[in-house]
């Protein structure tokens, strides 16, 4: 049986393994002072980031339409896939789920809609795992994405409150932390739930926190070292990482600059990661 795979761009892949693995990626929307860009296509996530703390008008997101996904859906079934698993998105954060629900069924019970409840590389590494268990069928390749959803940790350390405030997205996240735009908060992912794990007055401090955390975690099967435009300090947080773990580290660690889509609530300068426990 042949499997494709279909994604959303919150999934942070890196282009040679979309090319690699013939991941299908449907891009999210971003708009930018009254201007709809397909995420990825038309503007650089260097240029969003650096652009971002000038912008006169609020920058939005909408997710993908039914049609965006209808057409990689039949492009997949036209060079002879049998069946297609498509993940995405945490359905909690974002209605992209539900456009590609909507658009499977189409073709009756040969998509699999799969809620990754994360995002960036926490979604990316569920795609992942189940492209390298397609050859055993699907249910292997369903059972490796459950696996990796539960032994996956993603953290973000944000440089401001500001971003989270105006996207509105989480509202009961603003409340918890009083809604000071001074501090800098660290946020988890987990089951589609974004949850406050700390906030701290400094970037040293948020950057001993995130190391902290990581060499709490054990030892890893996968990571990915997430920044909005903070490379230097995602460079910095890796080389930290290497000397003091080296051993329990995976061999090839991807550091991703988050794309503008989820980069737009959470503003330039945040750094984290996505993990897999071994």
């Amino acid at each position: 049986m042949k499997i494709g795979i279909v994604t959303d761009s919150t999934s942070d892949l890196p282009a040679d393994l979309i090319q690699k693995y013939k991941i299908q990626v449907v891009p999210s929307i971003l708009i930018l002072e009254g201007k709809e860009y397909a995420d990825g296509i038309g503007i650089s996530r260097e240029d969003f980031y650096t652009r971002l703390p000038t912008l006169q008008s609020k920058v939005t997101t909408a997710a993908p339409s039914i049609g965006d996904f209808l057409t990689p859906y039949q492009t997949l079934f036209s060079q002879g896939c049998d069946h297609i698993l498509s993940i995405h998105a945490a359905s909690q954060l974002t209605t992209i789920l539900n456009s590609a629900r909507q658009a499977a069924q189409e073709f009756g019970d040969k998509v699999s809609i799969i809620d990754s409840g994360s995002l960036s590389m926490g979604l990316g590494f569920q795609v992942l795992s189940a492209v390298e268990n397609l050859e055993s069928g699907i249910p292997s390749a369903i059972e490796a994405i459950e696996s990796t959803k539960k032994k996956l940790k993603v953290i973000a350390a944000l440089d401001t409150m500001e971003y989270l405030k105006r996207s509105g997205r989480v509202p009961g996240l603003v409340a918890n932390l009083g809604g000071i735009l001074s501090i800098k908060p660290m946020v988890e992912i987990k089951n589609g739930e974004v949850k406050p794990i700390g906030a701290v007055r400094t970037t040293k401090q948020i950057d001993e926190h995130v190391l902290n955390f990581l060499l709490e975690f054990g030892e890893m099967e996968r990571l990915a070292i997430l920044h909005t435009n903070a490379e230097a300090r995602a460079k910095n947080l890796l080389n930290e990482l290497m000397n003091r773990v080296r051993k329990s580290i995976p061999r090839d660690i991807l550091l991703v600059n988050v794309t503008a889509v989820i980069g737009t609530h959470l503003g330039p300068n945040a750094i984290g990661f996505a993990a897999v426990k071994k």
